[in-house]
């Protein structure tokens, strides 16, 4: 599981940071990608990377705004043109399905495959036997939200090279060993199962929110997180400004990662007007409240291990 970040830039494209888009890379987990947020030029960004759109499976918006969605039409027609055919679904707010139409019914776009919209509200959007995706409203004068993604833990597996050192034949028995029993075998030995089985190990949790002010919800999708993204688009000294303008500061980003007890905190969504120095100084922020902070570059890729048990 892996989190490519494929656009670090807040409002509008720069030289060095385009807008917002986060790939949750799940290749070894369900051979797919799903997409957070979809600003313009994402598709550009994808070139770059190895993700091919034909694996990408979900998109999920976190708000309407132009630098998170003004990518989906040219994304969702390029990967028609490329061959992919698997079927995509798209989540965000009401309103997301009407700005998809629109864009592709206008410039006579057809797709080579089913596009489903999930207009979505509070509470468990998607849920399967690997992960369930839950979102709550954040706090940014227009509906916005952030996804908590839950994998399911992962049983121990079977260590069948244990057994076949032993001369224990595969079949049903093995069932039984997975399971943990004890089982006799045929000439009279009694193994454990559980001395065959692996470490069971704890699913992964990762926050990713839209734009937003500091707000208890935020809290409560990143608790107990591996890895919580979070908005960084003002510095501590401009809090008033952050509010003003329904974002968050480099040290409420901090503070969020902090009450919720996340392994590790990432920011992005970094305004232009930060330069180098800049960035190291609202990293540095952070950091006095969040040591296990990381602000992002574009194309930039995290891994998110799993934790020890």
């Amino acid at each position: 599981m892996e989190l490519q970040f494929l656009g670090t830039g807040a409002g509008v494209p720069a030289k060095h940071r385009n807008v917002s888009s986060i790939a949750l890379k799940l290749l070894d987990e369900r051979n797919a990608v799903w997409l957070f947020d979809c600003g313009e030029g994402t598709q550009l960004q994808i070139l770059k990377s190895n993700i091919r759109p034909r694996k990408i499976e979900k998109i999920f918006i976190t708000h309407l705004h132009g630098d998170h969605i003004f990518g989906l039409p040219g994304l969702l027609s390029s990967r028609s043109f490329q061959g992919g055919n698997e079927k995509l679904e798209i989540y965000g707010p009401a309103g997301i399905a009407e700005f998809v139409r629109t864009a592709l019914k206008v410039s006579q776009t057809r797709l080579s495959y089913e596009l489903t919209f999930i207009e979505i509200k509070e509470g468990v959007v998607f849920s399967d036997k690997q992960f369930t995706v839950t979102c709550k409203k954040l706090d940014h004068g227009i509906a916005s939200f952030g996804y908590r993604i839950v994998e399911a833990d992962h049983e121990g597996e079977l260590q069948v090279d244990k057994l076949a050192a032993l001369n224990i034949p595969s079949g049903p028995i093995y069932g039984q060993i997975k399971r943990g029993e004890s089982v006799t075998l045929s000439d009279g030995r009694v193994i454990n199962g559980k001395d065959f089985v692996g470490e069971r190990k704890s699913g992964r949790i990762v926050t990713i929110l839209g734009d937003t002010r500091k707000t208890p919800n935020s809290v409560s999708l990143a608790e107990n997180a591996d890895v919580l993204v979070h908005e960084s688009t003002f510095n501590k000294d401009e809090e008033k400004m952050a509010k003003a303008y329904y974002h968050s500061t480099s040290q409420q980003a901090a503070q969020v990662a902090l009450e919720a007890h996340v392994e590790k905190l990432i920011l992005t969504h970094i305004s232009a007007r930060y330069l180098t120095g800049d960035i190291i100084h609202l990293e540095n922020e952070a950091k006095e409240i969040f040591p296990k902070t990381k602000i992002v570059k574009d194309m930039e890729i995290v891994e998110i291990p799993f934790k020890a048990e």
